[in-house]
């Protein structure tokens, strides 16, 4: 149960020079796109791979299927505006899954090619077959494996995940914690920014049934970004967010100076890459992709360069999520 856990219930949601990068992916914004349609556009990204010509010489190439062969690309959806995760810099979508992609590109032999929308729309973008792939911090849960809302209800066809990374989930709150807040109890009688349809989101309902006549007020905003600014303001004393993004945020937004992680991780679980469920010669061809960056060290690269090492898996698996 972490990351972008249950965004929408009809669709199912550390460093370099990126430093100067994070005030804008912070507390700007990107993205600010509606509803939970097929909704994945623009700011498109290819990474990994090699030329037509090399293509069938790498390892895992002959594991795609025909069609990804001839095409050359495997086309990923992404919600980039989840720094360190992935994030638009310079005009390109960069961070830990477009670098993950890229190593698994030079297994495959194949472009990873990113494109961003909101993440509302990712799951659908799945099944209208728009794109191959998600790698967008989406937590793997029963929910989404077997297309299900939040009240067990059948709204799609369900996905697959192949699982790459692992996260507990952490309060952000204004630097200085000026509201002591170490824990989710201590928010009861407080306001929370989130962003809608998230996991996060459920958390804090949860804290709220749980927090009874001592009111905690949930504002839910469609960007992180906004959550963020709002923490940011004074209006909400706190956000929830994924470890490695909330502690990448504390350490860049306004040089360090604007927020802090406060209290322990909570909720540790899987990020998966999702797939269709229709599709399983791609699934395991990932997977399989997967094990082989996991056994060369370029994964562990990856995420050493992100300051992400604690959140490396040992092997990759197939719906591991709960």
């Amino acid at each position: 149960m972490t990351a972008r856990s249950t965004r929408c219930t009809t669709a199912a949601k550390t460093r370099t020079s990126r430093l100067a990068a994070v005030a804008a992916i912070a507390v700007a914004g990107s993205m600010l796109m509606t509803a939970c349609g097929d909704q994945t556009e623009g700011g498109s990204t290819k990474e990994g791979g090699s030329s037509s010509a090399a293509a069938s010489n790498a390892p895992l190439f002959s594991k795609l299927p025909a069609d990804i062969q001839k095409a050359g690309v495997i086309k990923v959806g992404t919600d980039a505006s989840y720094a360190p995760m992935e994030f638009t810099e310079g005009g390109k979508i960069v961070g830990v899954d477009p670098d993950i992609a890229q190593a698994l590109g030079k297994q495959l032999g194949v472009k990873f090619e990113f494109t961003s929308g909101t993440f509302d729309g990712l799951i659908t973008s799945i099944y209208t077959g728009r794109q191959d792939l998600i790698m967008s911090s989406m937590t793997d849960n029963k929910k989404r494996q077997e297309g299900l809302d939040d009240n067990g209800k059948k709204i799609g066809k369900g996905i697959d995940f192949v699982d790459y990374f692992s996260s507990g989930v952490s309060l952000l709150v204004k630097k200085g914690n000026p509201q002591g807040v170490n824990s989710l109890d201590d928010l009861c009688g407080k306001t929370v920014a989130v962003q809608r349809g998230t996991i996060y989101e459920d958390t804090f309902k949860a804290q709220a049934a749980k927090c009874g006549d001592k009111k905690l007020t949930i504002q839910a905003f469609d960007t992180d970004a906004e959550a963020q600014t709002r923490v940011k303001a004074g209006g909400a004393v706190a956000d929830l967010n994924d470890y490695p993004v909330a502690s990448y945020i504390a350490k860049t937004s306004g040089g360090g100076n604007d927020f802090e992680v406060v209290g322990n991780q909570s909720d540790v679980g899987l990020f998966g890459i999702g797939v269709s469920k229709e599709n399983t010669q791609l699934r395991d061809a990932v997977k399989e992709a997967l094990d082989a960056i996991i056994k060369d060290g370029s994964y562990a690269e990856v995420l050493k360069k992100w300051d992400v090492e604690g959140s490396a898996v040992k092997q990759a698996t197939v719906n591991a999520g709960k």
